[in-house]
């Protein structure tokens, strides 16, 4: 492990920094470095690998498209493009008119919602302190985090209001915004749920200006929060919303829905356009990871596997919430000791995430087990009365 890692610091740009691991193989929710440590990946490749690791079925999809068709260029049509639209317009409730724009990415699904707000004829965008949406210019300027956003753009065309303060929205709107464009719960902020009631507000104030609401579920679509889109708990649909991450199981695609002809139609040819959207090897991991989802039930499992952890979780000293809803969950410590907690569980055979000092981050595969879960939370546990332990003695 110790000669790839090393490798990787001679030939791979440090955007990342150094890597912890050099992993080689996973296995349902399990991953194995190249020394043969197995370890609980309760990250999933950062809310990505929905289904976990090496589902059969996952494997026989991509491996059958793969012997047929693995891409062609936009020119052209194929059978899985057109099933996977087809499939994300049922599954989002959408109305007639609503169409479907195929990309590889997050961040270009939030380029292509960007620009169709834009051919609006208006130039300016409302967003939300901590929001994160991406890391190329269009998505950077909507995206608050200071020290990504400064050194590239500017952002003088985008307003920037506090989360779950309608009155701050309501100030922050003019019939010359373009868009308001939210995260239902902000991942990269510390796994925040905006407040009951807030995105209905968004809903509203979009409408009474004739704006946009661009609703990004980058990290909470595809049955991440224990439903198959995070707006649909709360009675909400937007113009716009952005799909990735767990999308394609594994496999790198990303989609923007477009809801209605308005809508739908903002964005003609020639305006956006991108190489590898909607190509069949990815459309075919993408459909069969929705087909998994559906036909193992992960949407019950993620609700209630993430339910058994909440609870597990706040009966042990030294947590003081957990935020999130089904298998996107934020675990505020007392104390800021997240980050050493990282450490700490990969050493104990777990990967998991830090966003804030004081917050783990789980974004596991939806068909983690409740015994899987246990072992996590058994040792958080352990963690955390190891470290109180030197403080009671003082």
């Amino acid at each position: 492990m110790n000669e790839i890692l090393a490798r990787y610091g001679e030939s791979i740009m440090g955007t990342y920094g150094a890597p912890a691991l050099a992993l080689e193989h996973g296995k349902g929710s399990y991953v194995w470095d190249a020394n043969g440590t197995r370890y609980l990946d309760l990250l999933g490749g950062i809310a990505v690998n929905a289904v976990g690791y090496a589902h059969p079925a996952w494997v026989a999809a991509v491996t059958a498209q793969a012997s047929t068709l693995a891409h062609v260029s936009n020119f052209f049509a194929t059978g899985p493009q057109v099933a996977l639209a087809e499939r994300l317009l049922d599954l989002a409730h959408a109305p007639a008119g609503s169409r479907v724009f195929l990309c590889s990415t997050g961040t270009e699904a939030n380029e292509a919602a960007l620009k169709a707000a834009r051919k609006t004829g208006r130039t300016r965008f409302v967003a939300l302190e901590g929001s994160f949406h991406g890391r190329t210019l269009g998505a950077l300027a909507v995206t608050y985090k200071p020290q990504a956003r400064e050194p590239f753009v500017t952002g003088d065309d985008v307003t920037f209001v506090e989360p779950d303060d309608e009155a701050a929205l309501a100030g922050a709107m003019s019939d010359d915004v373009a868009a308001i464009i939210l995260e239902p719960i902000q991942g990269e902020a510390g796994v925040r749920p905006l407040a009951d009631g807030y995105l209905a507000a968004a809903r509203r104030l979009a409408d009474e200006h004739g704006a946009l609401l661009i609703v990004d579920e980058v990290q909470t679509g595809v049955g991440r929060t224990a439903a198959w889109f995070a707006y649909q708990a709360r009675g909400v649909t937007p113009d716009l919303l952005t799909l990735a991450k767990g999308l394609g199981g594994g496999f790198p695609i990303g989609a923007l829905v477009a809801f209605g002809e308005r809508a739908s139609t903002l964005l003609t040819a020639g305006d956006h356009g991108t190489t590898f959207g909607g190509n069949p090897l990815a459309c075919a991991a993408a459909l069969a990871t929705l087909d998994i989802i559906e036909s193992e039930g992960l949407l019950e499992n993620a609700k209630a596997v993430g339910e058994h952890i909440r609870q597990a979780a706040l009966a042990i000293p030294g947590v003081a919430d957990v935020r999130g809803e089904g298998l996107m969950l934020g675990i505020a410590l007392t104390e800021p000791l997240a980050v050493e907690a990282v450490a700490a569980a990969r050493d104990a055979g777990f990967i998991i995430n830090a966003p804030r000092p004081d917050t783990i981050r789980l974004v596991p595969p939806l068909n983690l087990s409740v015994a899987e879960a246990d072992t996590f939370t058994d040792w958080l546990a352990g963690f955390l009365a190891a470290d109180d332990a030197p403080k009671e003695q003082q």
